[in-house]
């Protein structure tokens, strides 16, 4: 009897015969050729299910594409593509009280999603640096020659234009905003150095500038644009849903009686300098007052905003508190400290007859220095020698009163009000101090934890003078650490867990505060958040230009998605009907042979040929 031979296109291994007389059996496999039809037939539904599962807001897709987008945060080092026509440029100078600097920042040009934010990073040179400059002193050192102004800020916009392309100049918008320095100033004295910048800047620079473009912004504004910021470098105002992300529930401002918006959880902003701390975080939720002067206050250090490019939508929009302390900065607070001692010294030596300080032989004991470390300090022409005793909880008593808190409800430093903080759903970034205190010599930047800190700072103060001076000398502290810190890192450490527990009334269990010096090894700066907020509004033209393209985009995306995973699965099931099918006819010749009653293989090889299938043993090749 003839046999129809299967090659395959396999090697010789896999090579095997069928005979009519067995049909419509199926060929009996070896247990080789089984388990190879099995994996083929497994990996083809895999590839199958992978890609249907790759569609939705909890695929692995959905998940690498946001794992792209933050690794294209954290990797934003290479030169910036001056030739690429698509992108855009934004030039800030923040004019501060030491000097001034300008950024300048790029963007590709927007989806033309009403959902998604520009996408803004600061501009690298050649060389991979950001394009920055700074010049001293502050603008403010010219407020008793205001004509100089524009000649002073020239070196800084020269700079800016020589990075950006000229093609691009007339659409770059510049923003010049001044901050502490300016803000100390009369207001006529403002006006003059403002006014020879609206002046004389548009006729030497072709930048989109107009006179609302330069301005002093308040404190209220410097913290808003900080917080913008460092929430957008952390991807906070992305509305992906991922559900390893936390959620926050807004009562979107202005909406009383629409539904509460479920979105990603911001990071609040702790900044403490040497001369003043600022707070500031998103308040989800309505507030109430227990006043109306309390609610009179409030109006003043809640900021209302909405980031977005439609005014229409609520996503974008935001409550923001705002605060700044004048005073409380880890070195303003030590002075304040070293005031309050001197003073009370000489008062009670004066009253009582006492010499305590006078000599290094009777120092004043302090709490808050490392013990046995000799201090002096120059009060008014009067000294008074001090002697560190190292006791960190007596040190906290003793700056409780520096809090100047009150018995007033809902409020923190100085008797300041602060809306309610949501401690079981929040997250907190401690900067400058906040980040020096823990790392620079307790090397426990990071996760804050009170319960280890506080044992940490304890252990450090309660350890002799001469052995901190030793294991300076060692390098064993952080490298920027300099005998400064060592001297004042016993008070700046207490001082830091009350204003953070005493102050801004965080319980000492909270686990949610990392302390910080960058983000994503980035120093982030509030002129950052200042073009985020100035330029929300540009992704208008490109929504407007690309409306009739956008309409049926996502629908051509997701139709062309379906296409080809359908298109896939209908191959997958017309070559398994193709086998099928030629089995089945393979079974209605072995029908038709026997009808005939062909017995012999002669007649058997006739009967293929009449149906033009060739010889008694035809390959056929799948």
């Amino acid at each position: 009897m003839g046999r129809i031979s299967f090659s395959c296109l396999f090697p010789a291994s896999w090579h095997f015969s069928l005979s009519p007389v067995g049909l419509p059996r199926l060929p009996c496999l070896s247990l080789r050729q089984f388990l190879f039809l099995v994996l083929l037939v497994g990996t083809l539904c895999v590839l199958y299910l992978l890609l249907v599962l790759g569609k939705g807001k909890h695929s692995w897709l959905h998940r690498d594409k946001q794992f792209h987008r933050y690794l294209a945060r954290v990797t934003d080092v290479e030169a910036t593509d001056t030739g690429n026509p698509n992108l855009n440029y934004g030039i800030v100078v923040d004019c501060g009280s030491s000097g001034s600097r300008v950024f300048v920042y790029c963007w590709p040009r927007h989806n033309g999603n009403p959902h998604d934010l520009l996408d803004i990073r600061q501009m690298r040179d050649q060389n991979r640096k950001p394009v920055v400059m700074k010049i001293k002193p502050g603008i403010s050192e010219l407020a008793t020659a205001p004509e100089k102004a524009s000649d002073y800020i020239y070196p800084l916009l020269s700079f800016a234009a020589q990075h950006i392309p000229k093609s691009k100049h007339q659409e770059t918008p510049l923003y010049i905003l001044c901050t502490a320095g300016m803000r100390v100033l009369p207001e006529s004295q403002q006006e003059a150095l403002l006014e020879d910048l609206r002046t004389d800047i548009p006729v030497h620079f072709n930048f989109l500038f107009s006179d609302s473009h330069v301005e002093v912004i308040s404190g209220k504004q410097e913290g808003v644009y900080a917080w913008i910021g460092i929430n957008f470098v952390l991807g906070r105002f992305d509305h992906i849903e991922d559900e390893e992300e936390a959620l926050v529930e807004v009562q979107v401002p202005g909406s009383d009686h629409q539904e509460a918006l479920v979105r990603k959880r911001t990071a609040g902003v702790l900044d403490m300098g040497g001369v003043s701390t600022q707070i500031a975080y998103e308040v989800p939720q309505t507030v109430s007052f227990a006043s109306s002067q309390q609610e009179e206050v409030a109006k003043n250090l809640l900021a209302e905003f909405n980031l977005g490019c439609d005014a229409h939508r609520t996503e974008h929009v935001y409550r923001v508190y705002v605060s700044t302390f004048l005073g409380f900065g880890g070195n303003a607070a030590r002075q304040r400290y070293e005031e309050s001692i001197v003073s009370k010294t000489l008062m009670e030596n004066k009253l009582l007859g006492r010499h305590v300080g006078e000599s290094s032989e009777t120092p004043f004991l302090d709490p808050c220095l490392p013990l046995d470390l000799e201090d002096k300090i120059e009060q008014g022409g009067q000294s008074l020698f001090l002697r560190g005793t190292g006791d960190f909880d007596h040190c906290q008593l003793v700056l409780q009163p520096f809090m100047n808190k009150t018995n007033e409800t809902q409020t923190s430093l100085n008797g300041v009000y602060q809306p309610p903080i949501d401690y079981q759903n929040s997250q907190f970034y401690g900067f400058s101090e906040f980040y020096y205190c823990t790392e620079d010599v307790l090397r426990m930047g990071g996760d804050y934890n009170a319960t280890k800190y506080s044992r940490a700072a304890k252990s450090y103060c309660t350890t002799k003078w001469k052995t901190l001076r030793e294991r300076f000398d060692r390098g064993l502290y952080a490298s920027h650490a300099d005998l400064h810190r060592l001297k004042y890192q016993c008070f700046k450490s207490a001082w830091m867990y009350a204003v953070f527990h005493l102050g801004f009334s965080f319980p000492t269990e909270y686990r949610n505060m990392k302390t910080a010096l960058l983000v994503y090894d980035k120093e982030v700066q509030w002129t950052l958040g200042a073009i985020l907020y100035r330029t929300r509004f540009l992704p208008l033209r490109d929504i407007q230009q690309e409306i009739l393209k956008g309409a049926h985009s996502h629908w051509r995306g997701s139709f062309t998605f379906v296409i080809n995973h359908y298109l896939f699965l209908a191959c997958f099931l017309v070559v398994l009907l193709s086998i099928l099918l030629y089995l089945l006819r393979l079974r209605r010749i072995h029908r038709r042979m026997l009808r005939n009653g062909l017995s012999s293989s002669s007649s058997s090889s006739t009967l293929w040929l009449e149906e033009g299938r060739g010889a008694s043993a035809i390959p056929v090749t799948l």
